[in-house]
């Protein structure tokens, strides 16, 4: 039996296909690399965005076209956010939920066989801890928790991943130290919100970020985005277990909007202010922390006010890092029973705030010419040369490196996406 894997989506669905891919190779079932050479195709798929929808739709047409001897394994969020449309697009193609990837071997030998299997629904057993087949070999990711405790009106991945379930901190300790053992230099904790964890458990992301912050070893630990009403009562806990060294000086807060109107339309359950004082706590405590935000375009009660005063919040916070999505309907969410702005208005709108993200990101990173910076070298450049990533999580380009090495660099030129550095002798 050939598998081959192809991965759609968030660094928590990549987690859930190394976890697949674990599963399967603990079972001795051969992984390839191309779909060419797999008789089962897994497809792990995302439903975030509209754009997102589309391009699975046209991976799952293209894989039953070139492939159609191959048999078909759906996974990921389409499966449980819109079945109706995954059964027209894939008729003969099994299924198998986020909840459910402790089958996998199960439901791959069953398919095989030619059998159609379609295992969906939520499960309240842990991801922690299960084999993975790491993507990078020196990059772990480790699920924390899943789903969420939020009711975002515009958000259909919470149909899929469920309430917020976290998983025991011990267990995600043990985790990490084997990935440590094991050579890994990055640690990245991933949930759909890793400041909601604990919530259902009594546990805090402080208290589990100090304890993987205590294991012996020299490596890097990011954590992954934090919802501002789940990190509001625990701003300085948090920061104080950021000030612990281990973790990069990253902090991935999505704010949405900037208008309170629509944040209040979008059930945030936070306001500007609260969100620029989180901000900067952060920044008073750790100076250089570099901070990604997302922004919603075009929400269906945006109005040009509401837009001005997201552009406003984003010329004064100056967010390292800005992730821009336009609004469009998803399925079963509160806010596709509203009426859709103009697509015209929403595109001047994100060209306005992408024209003011390039802005920002070239003065940032252009002001981080001639300093020393001590890089993680994570991977090969696609067009030559070594990724690195900064103490800020910032994409730092050399030369020559070795993968998993933690180099000196100076900083000679910037990108409004990344930095040019050489070895610093």
């Amino acid at each position: 039996m050939k598998v081959y894997i192809d991965t759609v989506g968030c660094t928590f669905n990549q987690a859930d296909s190394q976890i697949m891919a674990g599963i399967l190779k603990e079972n001795r079932v051969e992984l390839v690399d191309t779909p060419e050479d797999a008789d089962t195709i897994i497809m792990n798929t995302c439903y975030v965005k509209h754009p997102t929808e589309q391009k699975v739709l046209t991976k799952i047409k293209k894989m039953q076209e070139q492939y159609p001897e191959s048999k078909l394994l759906i996974s990921g969020c389409m499966v449980e956010i819109d079945p109706e449309k995954l059964a027209d697009a894939a008729p003969e193609a099994s299924w198998i939920g986020p909840h459910k990837i402790k089958s996998t071997y199960e439901i791959v030998n069953s398919v095989h066989e030619g059998n159609i299997v379609r295992e969906t629904g939520f499960s309240s057993e842990p991801k922690v801890g299960l084999p993975k087949v790491r993507t990078n070999p020196i990059i772990h990711i480790i699920q924390i928790c899943e789903g969420c405790d939020g009711f975002c009106t515009y958000c259909c991945t919470r149909f899929a991943r469920g309430r917020i379930q976290s998983y025991s901190s011990e267990m995600i300790k043990k985790e990490a130290e084997q990935a440590v053992t094991e050579g890994c230099k990055e640690i990245q904790l991933t949930a759909q919100d890793t400041a909601a964890y604990g919530r259902d458990t009594g546990e805090s992301l402080a208290d589990l970020i100090s304890m993987i912050s205590d294991i012996d070893g020299k490596f890097k630990l990011r954590v992954g985005m934090m919802h501002p009403k789940s990190i509001m009562n625990q701003v300085d806990p948090i920061i104080k277990a950021f000030k612990k060294g281990k973790c990069y000086k990253f902090l991935h807060l999505p704010i949405q909007s900037g208008s309170d109107t629509v944040l209040h339309d979008m059930n945030r359950c936070h306001t500007v202010d609260e969100y620029k004082t989180i901000v900067s706590r952060f920044r008073e405590e750790i100076p250089d922390i570099s901070i990604s935000t997302d922004i919603i375009v075009g929400y269906p009660t945006e109005t040009d006010d509401d837009f001005k005063a997201t552009l406003n919040l984003i010329k004064e916070l100056e967010p390292d890092f800005l992730h821009i999505s336009k609004y469009m309907h998803r399925p079963g969410t509160t806010s596709s029973q509203l009426e859709e702005i103009e697509h015209e208005t929403m595109k001047e709108r994100s060209k306005a705030l992408n024209d003011l993200k390039m802005e920002i990101a070239m003065k940032k990173n252009s002001m981080m010419i001639g300093s020393k910076q001590t890089i993680l070298v994570t991977n090969k450049g696609r067009k030559g040369g070594y990724v690195g990533r900064s103490d800020g999580y910032k994409t730092v380009i050399i030369e020559a490196a070795e993968i998993g090495s933690f180099v000196d660099v100076v900083i000679k030129d910037a990108k409004p996406t990344y930095l040019l550095a050489e070895l610093d002798q």
